[in-house]
């Protein structure tokens, strides 16, 4: 069915093509486009409608146009020309035969690089000749044309431009010499068997000596232009003179001047008298066509060209910077022409001051002529001096200093005043501030013009004049931001001139790496010659042109209806008011000057927009105009040739054609129009010359904010003799690199704006240069560049949030002790618009920015989360606080970053990074690092301090050294960011390094999380077991040594005699390595039960934290007795009752568009009600291990815990678990008496492990009564009692008071540990081992576990 086309209308309206990506960008030109207003795209062929007698100067001024057009296409071809001998091979000794074929091929090859620069050759020839051409028929006394019209003016200046820098190109270029004198060599070679090679020969020497003569293009030059004699033999003169009466005094003025004249030779004079109605028939009145006169000579048309160059630069008449820099190229070159004797000079200062000169050529010493290469004045006039004998007597202007010409010293310490004023001119970091402010000031005042013409566009029938006045002042903006960009480009252009004149003598060490010598050339005007606060500044210019160009060309379409009706009012009101108003007063009585004004009117009113009077008064001049008239807002602009004819009628009006007339070209001088006509005609002749460039405005913005020139560099190339510069010597690179060093928030934004350089370079190698070698060559370092700038650009992304995260984190009551506690703050920065760019326009492409740096701060965390895992792993146990401190500064840096950023989920990163992707996978890398490091260094090496709840390193070394690999080193971001945070949370870490308790476990709970801890706990309590079996056939041996019989002490020996009877009982001295091993495997025990405790106390703070959140959800409350009781008895929880009555309110509203979704809302609730209840009965970690440990015993009870033979309790036989442990014990405190390391070894774990297995064998009471240590103590007890022995004998027991002290710790820590384990594992319910009353033991029973720890064990004897 189709869709109706309103209803499809309707649809794409909805669509908005609106973006929210900010404008950190230059405008974006996609389709390179010509110039249309700015040159006429009908070559001027409709001037000849006007009837001005222009046709002659039109036909002129295309030919110059084309010549133009040619020379920048040759400049280009000179400019890019790179040197073909350095390419050529060289054949070795054995291919000496292949020689002739080389040349041949090396001439081909040759021959097509030079049939260029002949082509150069034969243009500078003909160019020079049309120049010439022009000069001498303006010149000329008989010439019969009108003119030089301006535009003519300027075409003349163009092409002598292009000649100036051709000829500059070529004295430049080493290269073209080089390559022609091995193509003179090569066709010597393989012109042997040609025929007929003179005229090669010929045009070979003409070549070589065009190439090896300096300026010999304005040699040429100026020979085409004096090629006539001053002093003619015979002048003619023609004289076509309209209603002869009336200007008879024309004829006799003439004659009088020639007889008054000393001209030799016949001289013949011939007037022509033609009627007015044989030229035109519609005219009544007779027009004036001569121009002059007065003859002029060649000088005075060079004269009238310094004069108008004078004026523009004083008056600063160029709209645009390239034509300013035109006119300070050509200037020194038309005085050194225009002076070549000494009268022609002295005719030329009395129209042109000397010291006018002298101030342009001292404010502007360094004039651009491409992008690497610059031209001075001062320079070209010494060295034309050389060229130009006559023009040596200028003293003055040749003692002009060139900015190279200057020492460094004398530079830098000489009050040279020239030299500051030039320094202070070209240095963009002393205008910084007043373009930073008039930036700020046209970017607010553009604004609100735009918005008032918003306005104006919405509503209808608003006031004529208000929308006069609003587009008006949006014509002014246009015009002011047009004049801002190009004096901000122009500094740009003028300061990259006077770097590469004064180059950088002597690189820093901190930048040449201490290697200054090695420096090239383009490093000295470049790299090294631009200080901190330059590259500063220029990248604020850079970004303020980009960013002005960007809005006034966002706004083209809405702003052209109302230039256009401006630029269209201006010239109406000036043709149809302004002149009305000169023909009625000024010019009333001078009929020759109203025809002209008479002409400017028919060839520009537009009367079909005048609609103050009725149609018979439009063409009269005559009645009451007083008022002026009205006109409706019309898009019609004049054309080019309009404006070029308006332009020529003005200056005919003020110059009268008079090209030697004083005062300039508006000054007063000699002149019988009014000031404030003069005024008039000069405002409007100056807007005439914008007008074009309003029109064309697109193109004039790209011209404008066209800074490709900052990357060229092709005659350092040659120079330095490099195929390339590396990308650190390359300016748009350095103004990247430098905002991202220098990290100013201010700047930030403005990264992406130096790549907009790459961007005009590529369309100027492609569009104006024409080479496809330069467009591969930018796209290259492009490349390269953004890959590193996305690298760099995430590195500080990455830096920023991780420093801000770090110091989010830092304890409150650490900053408040401090006294510099701002040090840890962290300088807000601005990444939100570089975050938003998702169309970044780079050579034609569109780079998703957001998405590259979303891929590469993924590959960061992964790379960051990679690192910490590394270095815990080569670390020991202690430093899991470490770990977890980082990794939730990297958590929190993840969260600050994904408010502005799409990147990866933190817990799928975690969980990659720890190889537990799968949904079957419980051991996570960091579980598995945590137990490898437990069995290889904290289990053995890491002692028990029962007291402070801690394990801290052994001080004893390994038996086994542990082999861990170095510890690895990264950035400072990859820890807190930056390396005061660093200092501050290393501190914090550091204070838990030498030890693990109750902090550590916290860690491991939090890290390893409910998926990974059970594996561990289940790894830990499988050590257990194994090493309950490997303790087996150990504790055997030392059963097999024990005697078979060791009695009760006797009371009666003292402390010593029973000290010296389990020294005899107890001959275990030949397996002190089986001792020491079964120390350790106890201790290990011990250690493992200990860590399951501290484990068990964490696990139940966490579920008590747990509980407290969820339990007002659930509905539960404590009991009395601890128990957990339901608050609604039967009834929901208020988790359920809550999305239950929700769900039914929602689904009540006849508005629901989807009640199935609220349902199935309801019934999750209802799940997640029973998984959080079912997660409450958690079981105690402890009791879980004791009971597997118990288990694990199990198998050899029969062996460490027989019974009787008797029945009753065995007191001298017994060789059960207590009674090794006893020995061991006793034989373990007596050495670590004598040996105080001893104690280091084990600490307190072997009691845990001991007492454990004692008391889960049921065997505790036989310890407390049997125990070796224990009746040594109570025999000390009792020896100690008795006042009588100790009277008889005071230094009984003296000696041992050390043992005795040992001994008496171990009996309160095993106490300790039986009444821990008679708590959390209580045997009576479970087992009984108790004595009757009979004397007979009663043996172990089975009775059923506790649902709440003993679920899981493995079954007993299986």
């Amino acid at each position: 069915m189709a869709v109706p086309v309103e209803e499809a209308i309707a649809a794409l309206s909805t669509f908005s093509l609106e973006h929210d990506q900010p404008e950190v960008q230059g405008p974006a030109v996609l389709v390179s486009s010509e110039r249309g207003a700015t040159s006429s795209p009908v070559e001027y062929s409709d001037v000849a409608a006007y009837r001005l007698s222009l046709s002659e100067d039109t036909k002129a001024l295309n030919q110059l146009n084309a010549l133009i057009q040619e020379g920048k296409e040759m400049s280009s071809v000179l400019y890019t020309y790179r040197s073909c001998v350095k390419a050529l091979p060289q054949l070795p000794e054995s291919m000496k035969h292949s020689q002739a074929d080389l040349y041949l091929e090396t001439y081909q090859v040759l021959d097509l690089e030079m049939s260029r620069i002949r082509e150069i050759q034969r243009w500078q020839a003909s160019a020079s000749s049309k120049l010439a051409a022009d000069t001498q028929r303006f010149s000329r006394p008989e010439r019969r044309i009108n003119g030089p019209s301006i535009t003519h003016l300027w075409s003349m200046l163009k092409l002598l431009d292009v000649l100036v820098q051709l000829d500059h190109l070529k004295n430049a270029k080493a290269s073209i010499p080089n390559d022609f004198s091995w193509y003179k060599r090569t066709f010597t070679q393989v012109s042997v068997q040609w025929q007929d090679i003179d005229s090669m020969r010929e045009e070979l020497d003409d070549l070589q000596i065009f190439l090896s003569t300096r300026w010999a293009i304005l040699l040429n030059l100026h020979a085409e232009m004096f090629r006539v004699n001053k002093y003619p033999d015979k002048i003619v003169f023609v004289f076509l003179v309209i209603d002869w009466r009336r200007n008879v005094w024309l004829l006799l003025h003439g004659l009088e001047f020639l007889f008054s004249q000393s001209f030799y030779g016949i001289i013949y004079v011939r007037v022509v008298i033609v009627s007015n109605a044989f030229l035109f028939k519609s005219a009544r009145k007779s027009r004036y066509l001569m121009s002059s006169l007065t003859p002029s000579s060649v000088e005075d048309i060079l004269q009238v060209l310094i004069v108008f160059a004078v004026e523009s630069l004083e008056l600063d008449f160029a709209l645009l910077f390239p034509d300013r820099h035109i006119l300070l190229r050509v200037l020194p070159v038309l005085v050194v022409l225009a002076t070549s004797s000494e009268k022609d000079g002295e005719s030329l200062y009395k129209r042109v001051k000397i010291n006018r000169l002298i101030n342009i050529f001292k404010n502007d010493p360094v004039v651009p002529a491409f992008p690497d290469l610059h031209l001075s004045p001062a320079a070209i006039l010494k060295e034309l001096s050389l060229y130009f004998q006559k023009f040596s007597s200028q003293t003055r202007l040749l003692t002009l200093p060139a900015p190279h010409e200057l020492p460094p010293k004398e530079a830098q310490e000489y009050p040279f005043e020239a030299y500051k004023i030039s320094r202070r001119h070209y240095l963009i970091t002393n205008h910084i501030g007043n373009i930073r402010a008039e930036h700020d000031d046209f970017t607010i005042r553009f604004a609100s013009s735009l918005n008032q013409l918003l306005v104006l566009k919405s509503l209808d029938g608003a006031d004529i004049e208000w929308c006069k006045e609003v587009k008006g002042s949006m014509y002014d903006m246009v015009v002011e931001g047009f004049q801002l960009l190009s004096r901000w480009t122009a500094r740009i252009w003028e300061q990259c001139a006077w770097k590469f004149s004064r180059p950088c003598k002597d690189a820093t060490p901190s930048e040449s790496n201490g290697n200054s010598a090695s420096s090239s050339d383009y490093e000295k005007v470049v790299r090294y010659n631009y200080s901190t606060e330059e590259r500063k500044a220029l990248v604020e210019t850079i970004s303020y042109i980009k960013s002005v160009g960007s809005m006034m060309h966002r706004c083209d379409t809405l702003v052209a209806d109302a230039l256009w009706e401006t630029i269209h009012a201006e010239v109406q009101d000036f043709v149809q008011n302004t002149l009305a108003t000169m023909l009625r007063t000024t010019f009333r009585k001078k009929k020759d000057l109203s025809r002209i004004l008479c002409d400017m009117r028919t060839l520009s009113a537009d009367w079909m927009a005048n609609t103050s009077k009725p149609e018979s008064e439009l063409q009269s001049h005559g009645g009451d105009e007083s008022k002026g008239n009205f006109f409706y807002p019309r898009p019609v602009a004049p054309t080019a040739a309009q404006v070029h004819c308006l332009q020529f009628l003005i200056y005919e009006v003020v110059s009268g054609g008079n090209l030697r007339k004083p005062g300039g070209l508006f000054g007063n001088s000699g002149s019988e129009i009014p000031v404030n006509d003069l005024k008039q005609l000069e405002m409007f002749f100056y807007k005439l010359s914008f007008f074009l460039h309003i029109l064309d405005y697109s193109a004039t913005i790209a011209t404008l904010t066209d800074l490709g020139f900052l990357w060229f560099r092709e005659f350092y190339l040659e120079s330095s003799r490099v195929i390339q510069f590396p990308i650190e010597c390359s300016l748009p690179w350095m103004l990247v690199e430098h905002v991202l060093d220098s990290q100013n928030a201010g700047l930030l934004e403005s990264v992406l704006l130096p790549f907009d350089i790459y961007n005009d370079s590529a369309q100027q190698a492609l569009s104006v240069l024409r080479q496809r070698f330069l467009y591969d060559e930018i796209e290259a370092e492009v490349d390269h560049c953004f890959d590193i700038f996305v690298s760099k650009l995430c590195e500080i992304i990455f830096t920023y949030y991780k420093s801000w995260a770090a110091s989010e984190l830092l304890d409150p009551s650490f900053l408040f002790a401090l006294d510099n506690g701002e040090k840890y703050s962290v300088q807000p920065m601005r990444f939100t618009s570089l975050f938003k760019m998702t169309r970044v326009k780079l050579l034609g492409r569109t780079i998703d920015l957001r998405s590259l740096i979303s891929e590469r701060m993924n590959k960061v965390f992964r790379d960051n989360l990679e690192f910490l895992f590394d270095r815990f792993e080569s670390q020991d146990l202690c430093a899991i606080v470490e770990l977890e401190n980082l990794l939730n500064i990297l958590k929190h840096t993840h969260e600050l970053l994904s408010k502005d950023l799409s990147v990866d989920s933190f817990n799928l990163m975690m969980n990659e990074m720890e190889e537990n992707i799968s949904l079957v996978s419980f051991s996570s890398r960091l579980a598995s690092q945590v137990w490898s490091e437990m069995q290889s260094d904290f289990l053995p090496n890491f002692v028990l301090c029962n007291t402070t709840q801690r394990f801290v390193r052994s001080s004893r070394v390994p038996l086994v050294p542990v082999q861990k690999p170095s510890v690895p080193h990264a950035k400072p971001n990859f820890y807190c960011g930056t390396e005061e945070l660093n200092s501050a949370h290393q501190s914090y870490t550091r204070l838990h390094s030498g030890f693990f308790g109750i902090p550590h476990m916290f860690s491991i709970v939090r890290l390893l999380g409910s998926r990974s801890l059970p594996w561990l706990i289940r790894a830990l309590l499988d050590h257990i077991s194994n090493k309950v079996t490997t303790l087996e056939p150990m504790i055997t041996g030392l059963q097999e040594a024990l005697p078979k019989s060791i009695g009760l002490l006797p009371f009666d020996g003292g402390v010593t005699g029973c000290m010296r009877l389990v020294k005899e009982n107890l001959t275990w001295g030949m397996k002190s390595e089986l001792k020491a091993e079964v120390l350790r495997g106890i201790k290990e025990i011990g250690s493992v039960l200990y860590w399951m405790g501290l484990l068990d106390i964490v696990l139940r703070e966490v579920d008590t934290t747990h509980f407290m959140q969820t339990a007002p959800w659930l509905g539960l409350i404590p009991g009395a007795d601890g128990q957990i009781l339901h608050s609604q008895d039967g009834a929901d929880s208020p988790l359920v009752n809550l999305f239950k009555s929700a769900t039914a309110a929602i689904v009540s509203n006849p508005g629901c568009p989807h009640p199935t979704s609220f349902y199935t809302m309801s019934k999750q609730a209802e799940a997640a009600d029973l998984l959080y209840k079912a997660n409450i009965n958690t079981g105690s970690v402890l009791e879980y291990a004791l009971a597997f440990t118990s288990a694990a015993l199990d198998k050899y009870c029969s062996k460490w815990s027989a019974a009787p033979k008797t029945g009753f309790i065995d007191i001298t036989t017994s060789k059960d678990f207590y009674r090794i442990y006893s020995g061991l014990q006793i034989g373990y405190l007596e050495e670590s008496v004598q040996v105080s390391i001893n104690h280091e070894i084990f600490g307190d774990s072997v009691a845990w492990g001991g007492c454990t297995i004692i008391y889960l064998l049921g065997q505790q009471l036989h310890f407390e009564l049997f125990d070796f240590s224990y009746q040594v103590l109570n025999v000390a007890e009792v020896e100690a009692g008795s006042i009588t022995q100790a009277q008889k004998n005071p230094h009984l027991a003296q000696g041992w008071e050390a043992l005795l002290e040992a001994m008496k710790k171990a009996r309160r820590l095993n106490n300790h540990v039986f009444s821990m384990l008679k708590a959390r594992c209580p045997l009576e319910d479970k087992t009984a081992c108790a004595i009757r009353q009979s004397g007979a033991p009663l043996h172990r029973i089975k009775f059923e576990n506790t649902v709440s720890a003993f679920e899981t064990l493995p079954q007993k004897g299986a």
